[in-house]
């Protein structure tokens, strides 16, 4: 098979999107989606055709254009910016469409039809800072328009943004006589921490006296700054700023107020001949307190063996530990004090308790986060989760609507772009679950695995969606490496359970037995457990073991008929539905 030739260039790269989308879907979906389209047709296509450019992708309320000048970009950005504002004078303000903009020239990987690497990723966080109506450019692209566009441009300063580790100086371009200049940027607190939790990953000590180590340490520091930036719920600290404090003695507190973190993780490296010992340790700063600490040793012979098995380990624990450190906090906080995220906070372990009363409690939480903040991913994902749980599991409805506000949410979670990995692969979940649309459902699990595959929490959200859309053998897989990242979770049951599912259904009940009994040894009251148990009995022809099985089944679900839960199951593969099904016949289930 050949593969597509993979080449570099220089670009103009045009990132917009739609200003309020979610809540411009919220309330009109077919008009927003109707207006939105109009104006592509009117005004964006056209523009873009006008001045040579190329669209590499639409993304629901946003466009990834390719220009190759500058002026060309600049000029169809005011251009779009101006008539779009013309458009909008005989619309009522609450069904206007505004767009962001944001333009950078830089290198970028052209793969196919495709574009991406930094130069494209600028341009998406430049997109980001711009206010509603505005163009906002980058110095690159600001030096190729100076004089050649009749603008004014202005300054509004370096700012630091996810994923890209030197600060990046933004211009506002100011059309005279048309579009307004947003006024600049209040300047941010000096260490100011930011909503989400933070982290520097300190350089690790070199303890051997060998300092042929310092690559090996230093190169595992960059793997662990990497993996966790994929995390959209952790700020991390960039490598030049964190690397400051290299070969110096520091103190954990004093750093994170420097650097305005919470978390610091810091470790050493000591090596004996061709063995290697590595030690980490999560502190949190503002207590001082160890939250997580562990060692790792290995040999050197397979040196880039060595770092991706500390790298995925450390993650794998820092992951589920700043979650809870963040939930204790947020559940210290004062309750006049919450905002969205603290209420989002509150609300997790309610939403994973996975009993319908802690639901309702987490599903409250929920809506008061999404009351003060309507376009949180995070928050409509879990919301969307809170009322799948009850939906498939049969248990009293929280609303008049548990299946359509479910989708509502889990399509609102989707459409708001974010890349918050979590989030994206729930709603996926969600959507596979209760909507039954497998394909928008796997689309966002699939988005939710390019944007963070080192999180098992998203590992295992997405073995759990492909194992109902259809593909068990794919599920298995990342049900695997869910357990291998995420060994210490309170929730390690669900994660043998999707394990179990997915063997069963791929006609392996031995494999299924196993895990499943693993599972019902965690948590005897979870009703999936039994779903497997019963099935695998069956199939291994230990219908006596099913029907014990069965009795406490129904201790859980007292009214459940085989058509019922025949009904809730969204298994896409008709034979992985009959498997479940004939064995809870064969068991003695009613009809």
């Amino acid at each position: 098979m050949i593969e597509k030739r993979v080449q570099r260039r220089l670009a103009a790269i045009l990132a917009a999107d739609v200003v309020g989308y979610s809540r411009l879907m919220e309330r009109d979906e077919t008009g927003t989606i109707a207006r939105l389209k109009a104006l592509r047709r009117d005004i964006v296509d056209p523009e873009i055709a006008a001045h040579a450019g190329r669209i590499v992708k639409l993304m629901g309320d946003g466009a990834l254009v390719e220009f190759a000048s500058a002026v060309d970009a600049v000029t169809c950005a005011i251009e779009i910016q101006n008539k779009v504002r013309d458009h909008n004078v005989d619309v009522p303000e609450d069904e206007q469409i505004r767009f962001r903009i944001g333009i950078n020239v830089g290198d970028i990987v052209v793969e196919g039809d495709d574009i991406y690497g930094d130069g494209v990723n600028i341009a998406a966080r430049i997109e980001g800072l711009a206010e509603p109506g505005g163009v906002y450019i980058s110095r690159a692209a600001a030096e190729q328009v100076r004089d050649k566009v009749p603008i004014r441009i202005e300054d509004r300063g370096d700012h630091s943004v996810k994923n890209i580790a030197r600060p990046i100086q933004v211009f506002c371009v100011v059309i005279e006589g048309g579009m307004p200049a947003p006024p600049p940027p209040s300047p941010p607190a000096v260490a100011a921490q930011p909503r989400k939790p933070s982290i520097a990953v300190l350089p690790f000590t070199n303890m051997s006296g060998d300092a042929e180590q310092e690559y090996f340490a230093d190169g595992m520091v960059d793997d662990i700054i990497t993996a966790l930036s994929r995390f959209d719920q952790l700020f991390v600290i960039a490598r030049n700023s964190s690397f400051t404090y290299k070969g110096k003695a520091v103190d954990v507190r004093q750093v994170a107020r420097e650097l305005g973190v919470r978390y610091v993780l810091e470790g050493g490296v000591r090596k004996a001949g061709i063995r290697v010992r590595i030690t980490g340790q999560l502190v949190d700063a503002e207590t001082g307190a160890q939250l997580w600490a562990d060692r790792f040793d290995g040999d050197l012979e397979d040196v880039f063996g060595l770092q991706d098995k500390v790298t995925e380990s450390v993650i794998g624990a820092i992951e589920p530990t700043v979650r809870k450190a963040e939930m204790e906090r947020a559940r210290r906080k004062p309750a006049a004090n919450l905002d969205a995220y603290d209420l989002y906070l509150r609300a997790l372990p309610h939403v994973h308790a996975l009993r319908p009363d802690e639901n309702l409690v987490g599903l409250e939480l929920l809506k008061r986060a999404l009351a003060l903040d309507p376009s949180y991913a995070a928050a409509l994902a879990h919301a969307a989760w809170c009322y799948e749980q009850r939906v498939v599991r049969g248990w009293p409805a929280a609303s008049d609507d548990d299946v359509g506000n479910a989708i509502s949410l889990a399509r609102r979670a989707v459409s708001t772009g974010s890349d918050d990995a979590a989030a994206q692969v729930l709603a996926g979940f969600v959507l596979v679950m209760v909507a039954r649309d497998v394909h928008a459902g796997l689309d966002a699990v699939g988005r939710a695995l390019r944007y963070n595959a080192g999180s098992g929490w998203v590992a295992l959200m997405a073995s759990l969606s492909m194992v109902y859309g259809g593909d068990p053998e794919e599920a298995v897989h990342h049900a695997q490496r869910a357990m291998t990242l995420n060994p210490l979770d309170p929730a390690f049951f669900i994660y043998l359970i999707a394990a179990a599912m997915a063997h069963l259904f791929c006609g392996r009940p031995e494999q299924a037995l196993e895990f499943a009994r693993r599972s019902h040894a965690l948590y005897t009251e979870w009703d999936s457990t039994y779903w497997i148990l019963i099935a695998a009995y069956v199939r291994l022809g230990r219908v006596d073991e099913a029907k014990a099985a069965l009795a406490k089944f129904r201790m859980l679900a007292p009214t459940m008929t085989v058509s019922e839960l025949g009904r809730r199951l969204p298994v896409r593969n008709p034979a992985s539905l009959a498997i479940i099904l004939d064995g809870f016949r064969a068991a003695g289930l009613p009809e």
